[in-house]
């Protein structure tokens, strides 16, 4: 490859004209741009720096560009549709464009009441006068549909003149910015009987009274850089709405600078352009949404359009996904990153027998570790359909430092053990309240540890080892059996390494305690957390564990000092002594332990004869390491890779300590 230096290479990358080839770009969403690029040039005089550089940074124009908002259908969906609406206010109040459309159905309507009627009203404009802009309403068929039709007391044009009275003219235009915006009203009904239908063409037409005013308005608005035009049904669907529409488009086509018309009802995204016109139907803003794909547009959005002289930009953005950034203080980040990592603890082992059935309880506990409440539930989850809990889920809210323990009984129906067995774990759905934003989580989980009785099958014929994928395979051992008080220990394995990173997890305990074995690119350390932190046996930077060779490590803690082994020669070692700080997290075989028991720090490649010990088995410069370890009374753990049944191994110490195979992680033959 040919080097480019650095300053030809930036005026290559400023001077392209060319948009970027996005088709090359391996994005799970490409990017395509719409529109030209915007107009930009140096201007020495609004630019200043006391820096040497051959770059010019190009400056954008300083013409005018403004942006609005366009709501879809509020009604048609449940009750607390309002509290969308409310967050669509919110995040819009974030924005602060210049102004917000509707685009109909604004209430639920279709009553013949007075009273239920100005109720909704009063409602949808209380929340969207929390607005800090102008926001103007269209007309839909909700908001001035009387029903039943047999009443005998309905008015001629049903809710129209209560319409027209609380939120403004059925049709009206205004100018901004040498723009114009333009209300429409498509539910005149039927001009010769009346008749109000959504779903019959002869209802869908519009007026000569209404067309003859926007064709008077489109002569007002010829000199505007663009017509907007707003109309709840979005007749040019034809369908049901018959032709009428296309009186309407020649119209908006003849007048020349009509950019776009928006529209709402059928509660989903839809896009065409016509004779150069773009034609938006919205979605919904609390209404009726049942969201079957939402990224395909069926959800809850608002549309922001960026207008320009020349052209203009939309984007829809779902209500909600606003964020505060004032919000965003030490407090609320460092309470949230604290609140993800706050693993629900659990106390307790469920036995599980030969045959596959289990039945125990355990104690679950969450804290919240902020100055704000949280809102949480606690569930028990499995990818098994055997397991079943009582209760099935807990929820509540969690006031600033407070903690909920809770006792779920625990079962499991008989049945294998093999592929289809999947853990219990304990996950915790969280979100972090403040006084105007809720802050979801990621849910942290907590395995339940089950305590297997299973009868270790007989050694295999030919010898097995642990292969691991480097990305997602470990073996791990529950700390529920696994007896290792505070004191003298030894920790030791085989392994063989395909790849170094810039650190592996390769036999470990440690979450700011116990123990682990880890290679830092290669580089072997062992630590020990004793009164208060880590005493670690680090071999200098000239020790590279070989690749693609097999190789013995023992890390070994005799109460005054920490040592680490190579192939039987010490190649570190530290005074150490203290209380050991435990934990109840897995050990790992092939990967770091993290706070929540997964794992992380992934080995690639292949471990054998893992074996634990409440001892210091080794000491001196040097020894002979057997290449098949064997237990004794101080044994802990021992996996020679034996004894495979399903995705769990039985270990040779006599402990009957039951590991599972995680992740990518499979027994093979040597090589």
């Amino acid at each position: 490859m040919i080097a480019i230096p650095i300053v030809v290479a930036a005026l290559l990358g400023a001077a392209s004209a060319e948009p970027p080839h996005w088709e090359d770009r391996h994005h799970t969403r490409h990017e395509h741009p719409h529109n030209d690029k915007h107009p930009a040039h140096h201007d020495a005089s609004r630019y200043t720096t006391n820096r040497a550089s051959p770059i010019k940074l190009s400056l954008p124009e300083e013409e005018d560009a403004f942006f609005f908002v366009v709501y879809g259908d509020r009604t048609g969906g449940p009750a607390e549709g309002v509290a969308v609406l409310k967050d669509a206010v919110r995040d819009t109040n974030l924005l602060e464009p210049d102004l917000v459309m509707t685009v109909g159905d604004m209430i639920e309507g279709y009553t013949n009441s007075t009273d239920v009627w100005m109720t909704q009203m009063t409602e949808f404009k209380e929340i969207m006068n929390g607005l800090i802009c102008p926001w103007f309403p269209v007309a839909g068929n909700h908001d001035t549909y009387w029903r039943p039709l047999t009443d005998p007391d309905m008015p001629s044009f049903q809710h129209e003149d209560k319409y027209e009275m609380h939120f403004g003219p059925l049709w009206y235009a205004f100018e901004h910015k040498n723009c114009w915006f333009i209300a429409l009203y498509s539910d005149e009904g039927n001009p010769e009987t009346g008749a109000k239908s959504i779903s019959r063409p002869d209802t869908q037409t519009m007026s000569p009274e209404q067309l003859a005013w926007l064709e008077g308005t489109l002569d007002k608005a010829q000199d505007a850089d663009h017509v907007f035009v707003f109309i709840h049904h979005p007749r040019w669907r034809k369908g049901n709405y018959g032709d009428d529409w296309d009186k309407v488009h020649k119209v908006l086509v003849d007048a020349g600078n009509v950019s776009a018309v928006f529209a709402g009802h059928i509660h989903q995204m839809k896009y065409q352009e016509d004779d150069g016109i773009e034609y938006f139907a919205l979605a919904t803003v609390g209404g009726h949404q049942g969201g079957a794909v939402p990224s395909a547009g069926q959800l809850h959005h608002y549309n922001i359009v960026t207008v320009r002289k020349n052209q203009i930009a939309t984007t829809a953005i779902p209500v909600g996904a606003a964020m505060d950034p004032r919000e965003l203080t030490d407090e609320l980040t460092e309470g949230a990153v604290a609140l993800a990592r706050s693993s629900p603890i659990v106390e307790g082992s469920v036995p599980v027998a030969a045959d596959g059935s289990a039945m125990g309880s355990i104690r679950a506990t969450l804290a919240n570790p902020t100055r704000f409440d949280v809102e949480y539930a606690l569930t028990p989850e499995s990818g098994d359909a055997r397991w079943y809990t009582l209760p099935d889920h807990v929820h509540g809210t969690l006031a600033p430092g407070a903690s909920r323990s809770v006792e779920f009984v625990v079962g499991r129906q008989a049945g294998p053990l093999g592929s289809a067995y999947d853990d219990l774990s304990i996950v915790a759905g969280m979100d972090l309240l403040t006084s105007a934003s809720r802050y979801p989580i990621p849910a942290p989980r907590t395995p339940v540890p089950a305590d297997l009785r299973l009868h270790a099958p007989p050694r295999p014929a030919g010898e097995r080892v642990l292969s691991l994928d480097g990305r997602t395979g470990y073996l791990a051992i529950p700390d529920a059996a696994l007896d290792v008080p505070d004191g003298p220990l030894t920790v030791e394995c085989w392994f063989k390494a395909e790849a170094h990173t810039s650190r592996v997890g390769l036999i470990t305990k440690t979450e700011g305690s116990d123990y682990g074995i880890f290679l830092w690119s290669g580089r072997p350390e062992f630590s020990v957390f004793l009164d208060g932190r880590y005493r670690d046996a680090d071999a200098d930077d000239s020790v590279r564990v070989s690749l693609h060779e097999w190789h013995h490590i023992a890390g070994v803690f005799d109460g005054t000092e920490v040592r680490l082994y190579l192939d039987g020669e010490i190649i570190a070692h530290a005074p150490a002594s203290g209380e050991r700080r435990t934990n109840t997290l897995p050990f790992l075989v092939g990967a770091d332990v993290t706070g929540s028991g997964v794992g992380t720090s992934h080995f690639d490649g292949q471990i054998d004869a893992v074996r634990i010990t409440r001892r210091a088995v080794y000491s001196g410069d040097r020894f002979e390491p057997a290449r098949r370890l064997e237990s004794d009374a101080d044994t802990a753990a021992l996996y020679n890779m034996d004894g495979r049944l399903g995705r769990w191994l039985i270990d040779q110490s006599g402990s009957g300590i039951t590991a599972k195979l995680v992740g990518n992680a499979t027994l093979t033959p040597p090589n």
